[in-house]
Formats: C-alpha cells, sequence, structure tokens
C-alpha cells in the first residue's frame, strides 16, 4: 500500500494543481482565440475552408516541434489533441458529414474520427459502393473507405470502385489493427461459436489454431455486426476492435491477437476534389499496358526516367470499362503531388504509351 503524502508533499501537490489551473485557462483563451481566428478565415474565403494540405502541414510542424523541444507527449498523442482543436472550429463554419463503411464500432469509423477528429457527422453506410454514391450525390462531404491491409492484400472492391468513379483521393489513413476476443462471457469455457469478418479471421488465423482451434467461425458482414452477434448470446464471441467492445458491452476475453504485430490497414479519404500540395504528399493513379512485350517496363520507365520513386504497384482484372478477359490495370501510388513538375511530367509522359490513365488524386501522406 503507498504511504500517504507527507505535508511537504501535500503542499507541493496544491502548487501543481494551481500552476496546472492557470496553465489551463491560458489554454482556453488561446483555443477560443484560434476559433475565432478560424471563424475569420471562413467569413473570407465564403465557400470550403477544409483544407487536408493545410491541415497535414500544420499537424506535422506541432509534433516536429514538440520532439524539437524534448516534449514528454508522443507523436501521436500531439497529432490527436490538435485534430481536435481543429476539428471543433472547422465545425463551427462548416459542419462535416462524413460516410464511412458501418456500421458503428468498425475499423473504418475509428480511421474516420482519426483523420476527421469527433467534430464531423459520421454515417455509416452498408457496403462500399454506399460510400461512394452517399459523396457523388452529395449527401456526405467525405468518404471514408478501406484500400489494403498489410496482412490481407487490397480490398477490390475498393480498387474497381476508384476506376469508375468520379471522386478524388484527398486523404489516407493507416490504421494500426489490433483484434481482441470479446464476449459477454467471463472466460473461454462454454464459448460454442466465433463471429468475425472474413478478413480478420484471416488475420487471426494462427492465434485461432493454436487457442480455439475447435471453435465454429462463422463469417459476418462486419467485426462490429459479429460483436452486435455476440451481445445477444453468451456462448458466442466475436473478434472486433476496442470501439466495437465499447460500443456493446462486451468483455475482453484477449487483446491483439492478430497474428501480425504491425497489422495495419489503410484507408482513403474520398472526396469530389484532392489536396493541394503538403511537401509531403503521394499520387495515385490507373493505368492499363498495351498488349505487346515490354508494356509493363514502359509503364516504370517513366518513373525511372523523371526521378519519382513508386511506393505501390497493384494489378486488377479490367472490370468496367471494356476490359476482356486477362487484361489488367495497374494501380499505382508514387511519391510527391502531380502539380510538382517531376511528377507531372512523368504521368505525361506515361499517358502517351498507355492505353488508359486515370488520375485518382494527390493527397498527404499519412503520418504512420
Amino acid at each position: 500500500m503507498a504511504a500517504d503524502p507527507t505535508k511537504q508533499e501535500q503542499e507541493e501537490l496544491g502548487r501543481l494543481r494551481q500552476g496546472i489551473d492557470a496553465l489551463d485557462d491560458q489554454v482556453l483563451q488561446l483555443v477560443s482565440e484560434r476559433a475565432r481566428l478560424a471563424h475569420r478565415i471562413g467569413e473570407i474565403k465564403h465557400g470550403n475552408i477544409y483544407r487536408p494540405e493545410r491541415e497535414a502541414q500544420v499537424l506535422r510542424r506541432l509534433a516536429e516541434a514538440s520532439a524539437a523541444q524534448g516534449g514528454p507527449l508522443p507523436d501521436g498523442a500531439v497529432r490527436q489533441i490538435f485534430r481536435e482543436i481543429m476539428s471543433a472550429c472547422l465545425a463551427l463554419e462548416q459542419p462535416l458529414r462524413i460516410a464511412y463503411l458501418g456500421p458503428a464500432g468498425t475499423f473504418s469509423e475509428s480511421a474516420a474520427k482519426k483523420h476527421f477528429g469527433s467534430a464531423p457527422a459520421l454515417n455509416p453506410c452498408g457496403a462500399i459502393d454506399d460510400v461512394f454514391r452517399a459523396v457523388e450525390a452529395g449527401n456526405a462531404d467525405y468518404g471514408v473507405v478501406p484500400v489494403e491491409n498489410s496482412t490481407e492484400g487490397a480490398i477490390g472492391r475498393t480498387l474497381d470502385l476508384l476506376v469508375s468513379s468520379p471522386l478524388q483521393i484527398c486523404g489516407e489513413v493507416n490504421l494500426r489493427i489490433h483484434q481482441n476476443l470479446l464476449s459477454k462471457a467471463e472466460s473461454l469455457a462454454g464459448l460454442t461459436r466465433l463471429y468475425s469478418h472474413a478478413q480478420s479471421l484471416a488475420q487471426c488465423h494462427e492465434w485461432l489454431n493454436r487457442n480455439l482451434a475447435t471453435l465454429q467461425r462463422v463469417p459476418v458482414a462486419s467485426n462490429a455486426e459479429a460483436a452486435r452477434l455476440a451481445a445477444d448470446d453468451p456462448a458466442s464471441c466475436a473478434i472486433a476492435g476496442e470501439a466495437a467492445a465499447q460500443l456493446y458491452g462486451l468483455n475482453r476475453l484477449a487483446s491483439s491477437i492478430e497474428d501480425d504485430p504491425n497489422n495495419t490497414t489503410r484507408f482513403l479519404v474520398l472526396a469530389t476534389h484532392d489536396a493541394g500540395p503538403s511537401g509531403q504528399d503521394r499520387t495515385s493513379f490507373v493505368c492499363s499496358a498495351q498488349n505487346k512485350p515490354g508494356a509493363v517496363h514502359d509503364l516504370l520507365t517513366p518513373l525511372k526516367d523523371h526521378g519519382v520513386s513508386m511506393t505501390k504497384f497493384e494489378s486488377r482484372p479490367a472490370r468496367g470499362f471494356g476490359g476482356s478477359r486477362w487484361e489488367y490495370v495497374f494501380f499505382i501510388d508514387v511519391e510527391g503531388h502531380r502539380g510538382e513538375p517531376h511528377v507531372a511530367a512523368a504521368l505525361e509522359d506515361l499517358r502517351r504509351r498507355v492505353g488508359f490513365l486515370k488520375e485518382l488524386g494527390s493527397y498527404p501522406r499519412s503520418a504512420l
């Protein structure tokens, strides 16, 4: 048992708390002044005041300043604090509507909150297609959809829709995925079935084989749906994240059961526009290769010639725009903004070599 503070320690605690109270008052005053400045910017701009590149620059600068000052808060905490401040200030002028792959409690919801903060109105959609439609129809300002997982690879439906949709990528979110075993039960004893999304079952395959090899595994539409089903049946359990555990009041029987401790999902932020240059950007595009020897080599040569670094190269069957059997398109991510001369030159050179090229957008790179 810890000893009670001495009288001297109690006096010091009092002084420290008074100091914190005084600092809190200063912080409140500064946040209020920031909100007033943001309000004035909104009056001057008379329109869309959400600027993904500006937010990325601010968060990057503050994280770097904190590190340079030797601040005790980690990079992620600094970004989260100021993300919420910016989110609340923006909501005063332009309340955002964000569509995401639902239902509530999914990792897509966590990604949307990580990128936009908690101020926007979040609209869960039943399918990736519905997220695209909501933004295209103007029923949402932005959409958040998963595009790839570090363990299980690309999300094919998102890639297919990027080809046919007029929407642009204006941001990305990398979310570390920690899978938990959740249930109303207090222990593993007596459990009869496990609900989970198929991707999560695959991400936890080895752990499940070691610990719950005989348990019936039931794939469902989302981990949030798995958590809902487990909440209705004490003999069941679910694989889901912390948000779903809190939403459905489930016990955490095991934590971080994913096979890869660095398991990460990348999400895209979709809009009717992309983002301006932030200084640390990524450009995404999709193209087809002509049916001739050396065609794939021709895709890469312009990038090399113009000094553009490629970060992703993903092939996909050419669906939805006349592609015949065994024809493919290639999804490519490169470093830099398409407004930068060397990236623009590479894209123009590439366009002359391929049968089809669509620029999907330039946007700030995710911090994680």
